[in-house]
């Protein structure tokens, strides 16, 4: 049992040892780009008042190098790794930047987590999650596999997302959203917006927040369903189809059958001044529209 022990202890020593810590240090301009690339582990990303951008956290044992390099305004960080073989080369980089920085950050195998940046931001995983805030920045978030969530304090931004597998959850962004899933929900609570286009495949859509005069709204789903609430007075013509589901209306007209021969129903109507305009459909699921 102590042969086992020790050996256990020096092969779990060993692969500490392996690891290469990470923990450099470069100046940066306060509104530069910076670009982030790690295949596989996790990228967090947070602002600070510094005009440097700092990266640590541990690189995995068969990982080539870290480069960390500027040019003028651009600082570039990724982790080069052999092209055989993928064992071995997760690695988990904590980067600090300006936090007026613009930042891209890709990945295939790798969860991203980005706060405190007030600079556009894209961010692009493969297999992961993507988390981040709205602080009125324009955000491109996409995952193929995983969840993406986007935070904000309702402030304008252009919000796009979209993932394959997964779920898009987004709290008080404003402005313009984008929403995309083939195989998960979409949640999209508070704020206030002039476009807004949500489409999923195998999934429900759910909306709790305002639509400004004039404002433009897409929600459409395959087999899913459509909750919409609106967070005070809406001014639009209104369109909504089903396929396969009933529609539930808090504003007052009855939908009707779209052809006695399917089981459909639609709904036209126009509420207040007509200004903006409102399309829902779904073939597998029901529609309820309301207001808060």
């Amino acid at each position: 049992m102590k042969k086992l022990i020790a050996l256990t202890l020096s092969a779990l020593l060993a692969t500490t040892a392996l690891a290469d810590e990470v923990d450099r240090t470069l100046d940066a301009a306060p509104d530069g780009q910076v670009d982030i690339s790690n295949i596989a582990g996790s990228v967090t990303v947070s602002g600070w008042s510094r005009n440097q951008v700092e990266v640590t956290g541990t690189l995995g044992r068969n990982v080539e190098e870290l480069i960390f390099e500027r040019n003028k305004n651009t600082i570039t960080i990724k982790v080069k790794v052999p092209r055989r073989g993928k064992r071995g080369i997760d690695s988990y980089l904590t980067v600090r930047v300006p936090e007026k920085s613009a930042i891209e950050v890709s990945g295939v195998s790798a969860d991203i987590e980005v706060a405190d940046v007030s600079g556009e931001q894209r961010l692009h995983t493969v297999s992961g999650d993507v988390k981040t805030e709205s602080v009125a920045n324009d955000v491109r978030a996409e995952s193929v596999s995983g969840d993406v969530e986007v935070g904000g304090t309702n402030s304008e931004s252009e919000t796009s997302t979209s993932t394959v597998s997964g779920d898009v959850t987004l709290f008080r962004v404003s402005g313009t959203v984008r929403a995309e899933s083939v195989s998960g929900d979409i949640v999209v609570d508070e704020g206030a917006f002039d476009r807004v286009s949500l489409e999923a495949v195998n999934g429900d859509i759910v909306f709790q927040a305002g639509l400004r005069n004039a404002g433009r709204f897409s929600a459409e789903t395959v087999n899913g369903d459509i909750e919409v609430e609106f967070d005070g007075d809406v001014s639009a013509r209104i369109d909504i189809d089903t396929f396969n589901g009933r529609i539930r209306n808090c504003f007052g007209p009855e939908p009707e059958r779209s052809n006695k021969y399917t089981p459909g129903w639609g709904l036209r109507f126009t509420e207040g001044d007509g200004a903006g305009r409102i399309d829902i459909s779904t073939l597998n699921g029901g529609v309820s529209i309301c207001r808060k």
